[in-house]
Formats: C-alpha cells, structure tokens, sequence
C-alpha cells in the first residue's frame, strides 16, 4: 500500500521535468481540488492507493495488494470514478484495479470507494503503459476496461492515441487466455482507428458477429463522458475483444 499521495507528474522535480520523456496519451490539468477530495487523498490513499513506477515501485503482488486472491479488472482513466465504483459494487467477487492521473478524480473515487464500502477496489496514479509494463505480471489480468479515452481529434495529434499497435500488444501480454478487452467511444474516428488497431492484432478475436462493434454490455455502466457525447449527438462504440 502507499502511505501517501504522490502524483507522478505534478510531483516531479525541475530535473525530471526537463528529462527526455515518451509521447503521453494525457495530459495533466491540475484543475481546483476540493476540500472533501484533499480529505480523501491525505486519508483515504493510505487504505486503497497503490504506489507506481514514479514512486520506484516495480512489481505488484495483487493477491497481497487486495488481501484476497479474485478475478482481477483494471479499468484505465477511470475519470471521477462512477464507472468503477459501480463495477466493483456489481461484480463484488472481482478486485478492480483504477488508473487515473488526474488528482481531482483520484480523490472523487476515493471518495465513492469509501461511501459505498468498496473493499474490492485499489487505485493508482500512474501512466497505465508504465504502470502495465513495471507492476503488472503477464497473462494475470482477466479484464481491461477502458471507457471515453481522450480521441485527440486532430491529425497532429493522433501519435498520442492510446490504443496504438504497441499498446494492443501489451495489453495481450497481461491479459489471461480468454480474457477480454472492453473499449468504448462517442467519437467515430477514434472507434474506427481503435477496431483498425485490433483488427491488425493477431493475438485478439473480435466478439461482434460483425466483426466490429458491440453493444453496450451489461457490465458498463453509462458514464458521465457518454451522457456528454449523447447531449453532443455523438453515438457511441463499444469494442469486446477476447485474448487467444
């Protein structure tokens, strides 16, 4: 367990900061936390927040982490945490596994997590890849969920994507054999560019008869970015692959 919260970017010192760093699918708007939110990360991290690699924490044993062994879900940029509190609180025979690097949010699930008595959930603020690639063993996750990530629309930016060829290999190494992969969007190019991505991965089959897309399963709860695309007129796409 952590003992307190250090975010990984905004806690960074001037040298780190000006050191040659990858190509981010994020980035980090401070924005204003809240009283109850501060509360949350100086008490309640402690109890569910788990160090990551800009703490210099490498591999993490989740039988120990969740002092339970349990299916295990990572859900990455879990946002201000509605999603995976009601997750965890439906699939109570699950641990979940939260990333997010926006503090704000860190401290709104924090606060969700402890209002509904949520034993089964442990979070980390850290970039997912890194997190995937330095805490998390291969073949040992059954489910990741990765809801509304940012489609940085314009063209420029595309590079920052987080679902690239690289990044659907990786998440096949964690994954168990059979274990799924759940994505969904409300922007139609980025739906498009994610089943491109998968489709060219030869470690993944496609669970639509189609061979495109799903419908919403019963597992996703309608989030607060999808209620926003739908006000928007967006649609929305949801991806259900299966490791082979």
């Amino acid at each position: 367990m952590a003992h307190s919260f250090k975010h990984p970017v905004t806690d960074s010192g001037p040298d780190e900061s000006r050191q040659q760093r990858p190509i981010r699918s994020f980035v980090v708007r401070q924005g204003r936390l809240t009283k109850a939110q501060r509360r949350a990360l100086e008490v309640l991290w402690p109890v569910y927040g788990l160090d990551g690699p800009a703490a210099g924490s490498g591999h993490i044993d989740m039988q120990t982490a969740f002092g339970r062994d349990a299916p295990l879900v990572l859900e990455i940029g879990f946002g201000n945490g509605d999603a995976l509190a009601a997750m965890a609180a439906a699939e109570a025979d699950c641990n979940f596994l939260g990333i997010e690097v926006y503090p704000p949010g860190v401290g709104a699930a924090l606060q969700k997590i402890e209002q509904a008595g949520l034993g089964n959930v442990r979070i980390m603020s850290d970039d997912a890849v890194d997190v995937l690639q330095a805490c998390v063993a291969d073949a040992s996750i059954d489910a990741v969920r990765l809801y509304f990530p940012d489609p940085w629309p314009k063209k420029r930016h595309h590079k920052r994507r987080l679902v690239q060829p690289e990044f659907a290999d990786l998440v096949a190494d964690k994954l168990k054999i059979g274990g799924l992969w759940h994505m969904a969007t409300d922007w139609r190019p980025y739906a498009e560019h994610m089943l491109e991505v998968v489709t060219g991965c030869d470690r993944f089959t496609n669970e639509s008869a189609g061979g495109d897309y799903v419908d919403r399963p019963s597992w996703r709860p309608e989030t607060h970015f999808e209620r926003r695309g739908r006000r928007l007129g967006h649609g929305v796409w949801d991806l259900l692959l299966r490791r082979y």
